[in-house]
């Protein structure tokens, strides 16, 4: 078991519109709670994406700043780099958009970083917008997962990639399939705002259980 971890915060000046950037505060005080050292690193626009950081978190955003962080980390493709070292990434909304095969917006299809078996479509359907209740894939956590979504296009996955969980409220990758979000590997995505990680304190131990190398010691969550 790891004894210390390093948290990079993807571009929060870009993609910080619903206050993801929460997600790597969340992840912090849970390791500083448990006694666990830790370091939080934010990359911002224009500034080298380090390599050896144990979770990245990427967060939601507009088109415009969500096709300016796809070149940069398409460009040294330092994230490729650290989640195939083993790195655990959540990516939120836009941000799980940019790590899949492509993504919908207001000029057509761009293509994404290719780390996840997603596609991202425009379908004409209405937005898809309001809280987002789940159940969770029985491998990630027990009990149901919540969220806000907010987003315009459906996800599509494809066969190496599972859901996140089933849809109970709301709509999800509104693929036809009931499904919401993705995990592949040390990768999860999801649509799931709130940070998501304050409102489902189960998601965020699952992903430093898989960048410490074992479940951390299990704490009070009543509150939560």
């Amino acid at each position: 078991m790891k004894t210390r971890l390093s948290i990079c915060v993807l571009y929060p000046d870009l993609l910080g519109t619903y206050g993801d950037g929460g997600n790597a505060l969340v992840l912090a005080k849970r390791l500083e709670w448990r006694g666990i050292a830790h370091e939080v690193v934010h990359v911002t626009t224009g500034k080298p994406v380090p390599t050896n950081c144990d979770i990245y978190v990427l967060g939601g955003g507009e088109d415009q700043p969500q096709s300016t962080v796809t070149e940069q980390l398409a460009s040294g493709r330092s994230l490729h780099k650290a989640v195939e070292g083993g790195a655990v990434l959540l990516a939120v909304c836009a941000g799980m958009q940019i790590v899949g095969e492509s993504f919908a917006i207001g000029e057509g299809t761009k293509p994404g970083l290719g780390i996840l078996d997603v596609k991202s479509i425009r379908d004409g359907a209405s937005r898809r917008v309001g809280e987002l209740v789940l159940e969770p894939d029985a491998a990630i956590a027990t009990g149901l997962l919540t969220g806000y979504e907010n987003h315009g296009s459906a996800s599509v996955l494809g066969s190496d990639a599972r859901p996140l969980g089933r849809v109970i409220r709301g709509r999800g990758n509104d693929d036809g399939t009931g499904g919401e979000g993705v995990i592949q590997g040390n990768v999860i995505g999801t649509y799931m705002h709130g940070p998501v990680l304050a409102r489902n304190p189960a998601l965020a131990d699952k992903l430093l259980a898989w960048a410490l190398g074992s479940p951390p010691k299990e704490i009070d969550d009543a509150e939560v």
